[in-house]
């Protein structure tokens, strides 16, 4: 279900959120659907319980579960995920643009590196 790399730069309770992220994207935890608690998913992947908590509150601040006090944490519906995922994306693309923008690339030249890359992936 959730797969860490120790040897990665990606600190661990990102690593989470990522794999948890990527799973409600695809449906597999689908809305309704209670996360492992903190201690059992800390007990799982042999980690600290601290970090499982930081994973967990970062999904709730960026609106993707929603926490039950007492009851724990629930995957938001399939619409809102994809939504806010879809936003988060655009502000990578953005942040990217915006940079490139910087150095002296001309929205042109932005074009056809977007053009070239959606060419070379896969349908």
């Amino acid at each position: 279900m959730i797969e860490i790399n120790e040897n990665s730069t990606t600190p661990i309770y990102q690593q989470i959120y990522d794999n948890l992220l990527k799973l409600m994207v695809l449906d597999v935890l689908s809305e309704g659907d209670k996360l492992p608690s903190v201690r059992e998913l800390a007990l799982l992947l042999k980690i600290n319980p601290n970090t499982i908590q930081k994973a967990y509150k970062q999904l709730e601040q960026d609106g993707y579960v929603a926490s039950a006090v007492g009851k724990g944490n629930f995957v938001k519906d399939h619409q809102t995920i994809i939504k806010k995922y879809q936003q988060s994306i655009e502000m990578i693309l953005e942040n990217g643009f915006i940079a490139l923008l910087h150095i002296g690339e001309s929205k042109g030249s932005i074009l056809k590196r977007c053009e070239s890359i959606l060419e070379g992936l896969d349908d």
